[in-house]
């Protein structure tokens, strides 16, 4: 089992600045994956960003590319969310994600688990 926890969520005002982090914890043979989605009051969970352990792919909404940055720390893993240039529309519930695999023997499964999610609310 894997646990994720988020942190830095909060009220900002337009044009400002957030960074969210997101760490892992337990028992794995590996991460593969960890992101970012969020929900908005009334709409749909919608992907923010993702980054790939092999290869150290990032993958970004379009609409957030360019004020958006996720990174990486492999040997803490944890995960961060650097949002810049807030809007309103910004406004979210964001949840952290890990993609993880688990070894049992000869045996490899992949897992996800999710966080509990942060709010990240922006001011007009």
């Amino acid at each position: 089992q894997v646990q994720v926890v988020e942190s830095g969520g909060g009220l900002v005002q337009a044009g400002g600045s957030l960074r969210l982090s997101c760490a892992a914890s337990g028992r794995f043979f590996s991460i593969n994956n960890m992101g970012w989605d969020r929900q908005a009051p009334g709409k749909q969970r919608e992907l923010v960003a993702t980054t790939i352990t092999s290869g150290g792919i990032t993958n970004y909404v379009n609409s957030m590319k360019g004020r958006f940055t996720i990174s990486r720390d492999n040997a803490k893993n944890t995960v961060y969310l650097q949002m810049n240039s807030l809007k309103p529309e910004d406004t979210a519930v964001y949840y952290c994600n890990a993609k993880y695999t688990v070894r049992a023997g000869p045996v490899f499964d992949v897992y996800d688990s999710w966080g509990q999610g942060t709010q990240v609310t922006v001011s007009s």
